[in-house]
């Protein structure tokens, strides 16, 4: 499989481009969601993370893969590693994006990188996207996605195989419980488009790629994060945005969001119910 993979290093410099209009049907779903009173109207900013809801694949049933992605092979390479996660991302925010303005995105592969690790071979592509608005560019993000083998029937580390992180800090200085539930992360799969079967078909998720429940998103758990410290933070605009996923959160248990503030933004960070870090983030304020 080696020179196949080594392959899949011809993708890096592939773009693809999209035109899409900032609609509030999309963000009022999110702010619901997040169980926001505010209902968002045109004219309004997009939720900081609320971007991620717009320019998601929308490929015919055909050709969708085993997964409930799209197949692979278009865009981003077709890598012959069964699983798919998010594993994190860093972003440049400019200028708002605007409900009810179009936006364009242009997405390029900057690289493909072919890895060993503890559990056997990983692959990372790394995608730029670059977001922009009536008034030029509004966000820049480098988004990380990781593709694997599916873990030995003897893991049995409550993860999925995907291993397991140090313990998290105490010394927050906000805190907040989440309890997902699949009604949670079907609203968010819906408002993102996403029909990835590891976040609603827990047959799928436990019985072909091993997990022991239905996983929360990367990039919702993002948004959480996000969500709390702007509460925290009111009135402050986020300029960078660095978020690196560290171990799966599920909907069997409650987790924690957390953060405390540092000298020009917050330090960020998710608890799985262990006591161990889910993921770390970092905002700066402009």
């Amino acid at each position: 499989m080696t020179d196949e993979l080594e392959a899949l290093r011809d993708w890096i410099g592939k773009t693809d481009t999209a035109e899409e209009r900032a609609g509030a049907f999309r963000m009022q779903g999110l702010a619901a969601l997040l169980d926001k009173q505010a209902v968002p109207q045109e004219g309004d900013p997009v939720n900081p993370m609320g971007h991620w809801c717009y320019f998601t694949p929308r490929v015919p049933a055909t050709e969708i893969g085993a997964d409930g992605h799209p197949a692979r092979g278009g865009f981003m390479p077709p890598v012959p590693l069964p699983r798919r996660m998010f594993g994190g991302f860093r972003a440049t925010h400019h200028r708002p994006l605007i409900i009810g303005e179009m936006m364009q995105r242009e997405a390029r592969i900057t690289d493909v990188q072919i890895k060993q690790g503890s559990t056997g071979t990983l692959v990372i592509c790394t995608v730029r996207n670059s977001f922009s608005g009536e008034n030029g560019l509004a966000i820049e993000e480098d988004h990380d996605y990781i593709y694997r083998d599916n873990p030995p029937a003897n893991a049995n580390d409550g993860t999925g195989g995907s291993g397991k992180t140090g313990a998290a800090p105490s010394d927050h200085a906000w805190s907040k419980t989440i309890t997902p539930d699949p009604v949670m992360l079907f609203r968010y799969s819906a408002v993102t488009f996403n029909g990835h079967r590891i976040h609603y078909d827990r047959r799928y998720v436990t019985e072909v790629e091993g997990y022991p429940a239905l996983i929360v998103h990367g990039p919702l758990i993002a948004t959480l994060l996000l969500e709390l410290a702007l509460d925290n933070n009111p009135g402050r605009a986020v300029q960078k945005f660095d978020f690196q996923a560290r171990a799966p959160l599920f909907d069997n248990a409650p987790f924690t969001v957390a953060g405390k503030p540092t000298e020009d933004g917050c330090s960020l960070w998710s608890t799985t119910p262990a006591g161990t870090y889910s993921a770390r983030a970092t905002v700066v304020f402009a």
